[in-house]
């Protein structure tokens, strides 16, 4: 078991800069997940720790150990891949134990902690069986037995959950948050799945272009994004954003949107003053848009007009995909709702949580000003 840092670690190909500075801080036996788009470096990052790619600038550390010149195989780390890369001809029992074969670990060790792996993961009735007699998901926490064998420092995930279903994923990644309580070692996952990433995390690291965004819980980074790009990430469906301004009217600060304007709570008014009269973008998620039949008690409650585009009904709640003026947005409403397609409807937005974004900061990424 171990800490892991990431000191000022660049990573380039080329001309291409894969890595940009990054500075993480691994507690030991966290659950860490780097999230971000395909292309964000988070891969790249997990490949750096592991030894599999050489850093450019900086340094990864392994508890208090630099590890930058130490070789893959003795990081005293474990990785699971996407791939289960399994060895077809080979038993289960074979496929696990086959790494510490190698290490000429003594059989009774091996058996040990094969059969003490195989309990864990619930796969004891499977280690005759070959690969092609297995499930996917069965494969999968082959794959992860063959790296807790191992009984590694680290553990690292590269998407692990990618090639199995809706409900295989849901199931393995109940299973691994389990494993890593049951294990108590350090994890350290990836994944562009951010539900993945909000379910099974201690801290995420949000990733974008090579740059860290945002490092924190998962509440956190949905209740406090640091930036656009954070806020757009971190939620399912996505925040809606709208451009706009914010104007003094009556003493009073109001976002106007265009086809809507939404006044600014008295309690939050303070923090937004500098920003009156500027262009900003005003962020809202679709759980805090609210059929005003059906508005939760002691909301600070803003009126909109729209109309719907389409509809997704999902039996415990509503999406509305709708249209206000030049914005699109969309919103889980209450299943008990009735609205139809092409209908001009009353909406209300929450303005307890609400986000305001200043892009003349950052034009790629600009940061939220709460």
């Amino acid at each position: 078991m171990a800490s892991v840092t990431y000191d000022h670690v660049w990573k380039r190909f080329g001309d291409f800069t894969a890595l940009h500075d990054l500075n993480i801080e691994i507690n030991d036996k966290e659950f860490l997940v780097l999230v971000g788009p395909s292309g964000c470096g988070k891969t790249t990052a997990l490949r750096c720790l592991a030894g599999l790619e050489e850093i450019s600038d900086g340094r990864v550390l392994i508890g208090d150990t630099v590890v930058n010149d130490v070789p893959p195989k003795d990081r005293d780390i474990a990785m699971v891949f996407q791939s289960y890369a399994l060895y077809p001809h080979m038993t289960v029992y074979d496929n696990m134990a086959f790494g510490l074969k190698l290490r000429k670990t003594p059989k009774e060790e091996i058996k040990r902690r094969v059969e003490e792996a195989a309990e864990i993961l619930g796969i004891e009735a499977l280690l005759k069986r070959k690969p092609r007699e297995l499930s996917g998901g069965q494969r999968q926490r082959v794959a992860v037995g063959r790296a807790i064998v191992r009984e590694p420092k680290v553990f690292l995930f590269d998407e692990p959950l990618s090639n199995l279903d809706a409900k295989l994923r849901v199931q393995t990644r109940a299973q691994i948050s389990k494993l890593h309580q049951r294990l108590q070692t350090t994890f350290i996952y990836v994944t562009h799945d951010q539900v993945e990433a909000m379910t099974m995390a201690t801290r995420i690291a949000v990733m974008n272009k090579g740059v860290l965004q945002q490092l924190d819980s998962p509440q956190v980074l949905y209740d406090q994004p640091a930036n656009l790009f954070v806020a757009g990430f971190i939620g399912s469906p996505a925040m809606n954003f709208f451009s706009g301004k914010i104007n003094k009217v009556d003493g009073r600060l109001v976002v106007d949107a265009e086809a809507f304007s939404v006044t600014i709570p008295e309690n939050k008014a303070p923090t937004f003053m500098d920003l009156v009269g500027k262009e900003i973008i005003f962020g809202i998620r679709p759980e805090d848009i609210h059929n005003p039949m059906f508005v939760p008690p002691n909301t600070t409650a803003a009126e909109i007009s729209a109309k719907v585009d389409f509809t997704e009904l999902m039996g415990n709640e509503i999406f509305l995909y709708l249209v206000s003026g030049k914005h699109n947005f969309s919103a889980r409403v209450d299943p008990r709702s009735r609205y139809t397609t092409g209908e001009d409807i009353k909406l209300v937005f929450n303005m307890d949580n609400f986000h305001i974004f200043d892009p003349s900061v950052d034009r790629e990424n600009p940061p939220a000003v709460r």
